[in-house]
């Protein structure tokens, strides 16, 4: 090779930050941009909300909305002298109480479903899933009247049962498919080593599904924080929760915008934050089994 020849092929090949910048170029894809404009479209509405909740009443009705104004922190304080704190107590022990049930219940029902079936297993899922077949308004008088004659009119107690009856389905569901991706045969290696079977499923398998259960417990409780129809209909004050009590600022006299937006923002906060926390188990758990 001359030593023209070795100039052009040195010069023709790219340096590292050529090839960096290159291999960046081409992963850009203009899926990215409609994805960051969907995301932030979905966030827009509780960005505005946490927006809002700073301004006074006056400056929440303005048209067209004002974008910069003196940020006070009188709707929050308005909202926590209106008895928030009770709500949220009642919100967070029907939620708290009824996860753990439901994942108490759900978890053994699923292992059994999956790792050790039974007989007639896809009848047993066919009952769970068609109990969220019947619409909870066709069933509200009966349940009225039965949580009033047994004396659970007005208590947490009933909504805990009812919020653990509605999320035991979808438990069991999602618990399933994350046992189904767990080697049968490490259960059948465990058993060799003279391991129980409640041993074997505290050492060996749910250790492996602790993402699954920790997705699962989140989704649970994201539908008892937000449940509202049991709740208004079977409350009064002593059990009201916190969608009951946002509703509370729907008045016949109008709608306080600005304090309703702080209420809303102190109600999303532990879901937030749970969410927050929970973040990198929520990930492997929602996506757990999708690659092998």
């Amino acid at each position: 090779m001359s030593t023209d020849t070795a100039a052009a092929s040195v010069e023709s090949t790219p340096t590292a930050p050529e090839t960096k910048r290159a291999r960046k170029h081409r992963k850009f894809s203009p899926w990215s941009v409609v994805a960051w404009i969907v995301a932030l479209g979905f966030f827009f509405p509780v960005a505005w909300m946490v927006l809002t909740a700073f301004k006074q009443e006056g400056d929440a009705y303005t048209t067209p909305p004002k974008l910069f104004f003196t940020p006070t922190l009188d709707q929050f304080k308005a909202v926590l002298d209106s008895g928030i704190g009770t709500a949220l107590l009642n919100s967070a022990f029907a939620t708290a109480m009824s996860t753990i049930l439901v994942l108490v219940l759900g978890v053994p029902a699923a292992f059994a479903l999956s790792l050790r079936p039974v007989r007639k297993t896809k009848d047993a899922l066919f009952f769970f899933i068609s109990t969220k077949m019947l619409p909870i308004v066709a069933a509200i008088i009966p349940l009225y009247v039965i949580v009033n004659d047994i004396g659970l009119l007005d208590n947490i107690w009933a909504l805990i049962i009812l919020y653990t009856a509605m999320n035991v389905p979808i438990a069991v569901w999602m618990m399933r498919s994350f046992f189904l991706e767990v080697p049968g045969e490490l259960l059948e290696a465990a058993s060799m080593d003279g391991a129980s079977l409640w041993t074997s499923v505290r050492e060996v398998i749910l250790p492996l599904v602790s993402p699954g259960i920790a997705a699962t417990a989140l989704i649970c409780v994201i539908f008892s924080w937000n449940e509202f129809f049991f709740a208004v209909n079977l409350t009064a004050v002593q059990a009201q929760t916190i969608p009951v009590f946002l509703v509370g600022f729907i008045t016949g006299e109008g709608l306080y915008w600005a304090r309703l937006s702080a209420a809303a923002t102190l109600a999303a906060l532990p879901v937030i934050l749970a969410g927050w926390v929970a973040q990198n188990k929520l990930v492997r758990g929602l996506s757990f089994g999708a690659i092998k």
